[in-house]
């Protein structure tokens, strides 16, 4: 399944002794839960310090307008959802970026564009 649809609410709700609005609060607060299916591929742009000292920031200004897709919204194709994240772990080669499970450094609007398109159909 993996995501958690509103109308499971209740049911979470009863299993693990909570009110409805606390499931809602995780599950809303919580950016790694989901109410609706995911894409079969996220892109993620990492927005921490370490990858903002080297660009991150302008990566993501650019990235809606390069993959078509504002953060958090699927792209038309259901290729792939784009995705703030605050660490892949490649610190000294940002900015980083992850499709998938792989990891890429030093990206640029240009670079990521030709990932993008290279792994999905846009």
């Amino acid at each position: 399944m993996g995501y958690i649809p509103s109308e499971s609410y209740e049911h979470v709700a009863r299993a693990f002794s909570l009110s409805v609005a606390e499931v809602h609060g995780v599950v809303s607060f919580y950016h790694d839960f989901r109410t609706t299916p995911a894409p079969p591929r996220a892109v993620q742009i990492c927005c921490s310090e370490a990858c903002q000292a080297v660009g991150s920031r302008e990566l993501e200004s650019a990235a809606g307008q390069v993959l078509g897709v504002e953060f958090g919204e699927v792209h038309p194709s259901q290729a792939f959802r784009l995705e703030r994240v605050y660490c892949l772990g490649n610190c000294a080669c940002g900015p980083s970026i992850r499709i998938g499970d792989d990891v890429h450094g030093r990206v640029d609007s240009a670079r990521l564009s030709e990932l993008v398109s290279q792994v999905t159909t846009l």
